[in-house]
């Protein structure tokens, strides 16, 4: 089966067809609108606490020393310092997004939601 391009571009010199990627779901751009600068920032985050603290030197709340390898805490606070920011990056943009409603009219202003 033989699908027809969505898109076709014209000039004086010839006629040619461009394919155009399927669009992407509005949660797979929410997730990588979260994703990839949370990473980023996790990435600086981790390199700016262990540029001043040493793994090796970390304790538990007793004051018990951490039987983990440098490997396993600078993997362990990545993970977290990624949650951390990934969570606080979906709320805000949970926060700043306005639902779609397609009944509503588009002059309704944006401070009346949420009702």
């Amino acid at each position: 089966m033989k699908t027809e391009p969505r898109n076709r571009v014209e000039s004086d010199d010839a006629t040619f067809a461009v394919e155009l990627p399927p669009p992407t779901s509005r949660l797979a751009r929410w997730a990588m609108a979260i994703a990839w600068p949370a990473f980023v920032m996790a990435g600086v985050t981790e390199g700016l606490v262990f540029s001043v603290v040493d793994p090796s030197d970390l304790t538990w709340f007793g004051g018990e020393r951490m039987e983990l390898s440098r490997q396993a805490v600078y993997t362990l606070s990545f993970l977290i310092f990624w949650s951390v920011i990934s969570l606080a990056s979906s709320i805000s943009l949970m926060l700043a997004t306005l639902p779609e409603t397609p009944d509503a009219p588009q002059a309704i202003h944006p401070r009346r939601w949420p009702q």
